[in-house]
């Protein structure tokens, strides 16, 4: 009990932080195979993957290093730093997939938002605007670096939600108040 106390949040949540980017890559693989990375509605699915790495992730965390106790703050700040993991591994791969394995993938993504654009019935001086706007961007880097806000901010979203199920606190007129001030 005495190593569980000495572990920082940090090391204590990086494992679930691996599992899920390692997961991420794996997904955004397969879709890549499939020539399926600009369908953003079976991208979706990946969320519930998220939804449910995340919940283990915390659920572990509480479990195994805080004696089966988390406050709903732990608990939140648990999943972010977890999702912050998650984040930094996808955009790493976002980057490396974007920029070296298939360049020509955003040129894709960029007919298909062209091709959008023509279907909401937009004049031709604004989808030139637009696609100018698109294509800075689009580059390996910006979109790695917003992949990392954004997935802090779905990661934050997340927890909020699996906080509440999550936290688990003790009694504190039967629990060791000693212990909950070292965890």
């Amino acid at each position: 009990m005495e190593n569980k106390a000495k572990v920082s949040v940090w090391k204590a949540n990086l494992n679930a932080g691996i599992i899920l980017g390692l997961l991420g890559i794996i997904w955004n693989l397969f879709l890549w195979f499939l020539d399926m990375m600009t369908n953003n509605k079976i991208g979706l699915i990946f969320f519930v993957v998220l939804i449910v790495g995340l919940f283990f992730g915390i659920k572990t965390y509480r479990d195994k290093y805080l004696n089966g106790f988390i406050t709903y703050g732990q608990s939140l700040g648990a999943g972010v730093i977890i999702m912050l993991y998650y984040s930094v591994i996808s955009a790493v791969f976002t980057y490396i997939l974007y920029k070296f394995i298939d360049p020509g993938l955003i040129d894709k993504m960029l007919a298909l938002t062209e091709e959008q654009l023509v279907e909401r019935g937009l004049g031709e001086g604004m989808i030139n605007q637009s696609m100018e706007m698109q294509k800075k961007f689009m580059t390996p880097l910006v979109m790695s670096l917003s992949g990392i806000i954004s997935g802090l901010f779905m990661g934050t979203i997340f927890s909020l939600i699996i906080s509440l199920f999550t936290k688990r606190e003790g009694n504190p007129l039967i629990d060791d108040s000693s212990e909950k001030l070292e965890g």
